[in-house]
């Protein structure tokens, strides 16, 4: 039974983030590839037509909740990287790190690595909106913290960062491991901008 107080909190909320809330509960709960769009739009009490309008398909939908979902977590991730004054090849470790254990214990990261065929392209082969997300961060961050190192290697170094922490989020190791290989990785690019 719907209460007052759910009422007024559903429409508080814009369409769109009650469309993206439904959504993330069907991912989480292994749904996802058996909704419909038209069960989504119910769920979130809109039209199917205002989905469209929207997200323009169900992997528009998708794509728009795990960038959400990483720009939280990217908020945690440049906090982070601020407090490495000195070193930012260590600070990118850090990040993968945290990254990767989130990828690991966040219930939409873990759906969307373990999850069912039509999950998995938002990280592997229909990443770019993703990918420019976590680039565009990390590079700006990258060219913030050494400002001897051009802004086209800095996103050398964001893009080489970030594709290597997905793929170590697609095939999990340990996360100190793969930070410190992070590391090095950035650590040599840092040096030749030298």
């Amino acid at each position: 039974m719907e209460t007052a107080s759910g009422r007024r909190h559903a429409e508080g909320m814009s369409a769109r983030e009650r469309l993206m809330d439904a959504a993330y509960a069907e991912i989480v709960a292994g749904a996802w590839q058996g909704q419909r769009m038209a069960d989504i739009a119910a769920a979130a009490k809109v039209s199917r037509q205002t989905l469209y309008n929207v997200f323009g398909s169900k992997e528009g939908l998708l794509q728009a909740i795990v960038v959400r979902e990483v720009n939280g977590l990217l908020d945690t991730v440049v906090r982070l990287l601020e407090t490495e004054e000195h070193d930012p090849a260590h600070a990118v470790s850090r990040a993968t790190r945290l990254i990767l254990l989130n990828a690991r214990d966040n219930p939409l990261l873990r759906a969307v690595v373990t999850g069912d065929r039509e999950l998995l392209p938002v990280l592997t082969t229909r990443s770019a909106p993703l990918l420019d997300v976590l680039g565009e961060r990390i590079a700006w961050r990258v060219g913030e913290r050494c400002p001897w190192v051009d802004a086209s290697l800095a996103e050398s170094v964001a893009d080489v960062a970030v594709r290597l922490t997905v793929s170590y989020a697609l095939q999990p190791i340990d996360p100190e491991r793969a930070a410190e290989r992070v590391e090095r990785v950035v650590h040599g690019m840092l040096s030749r901008g030298r």
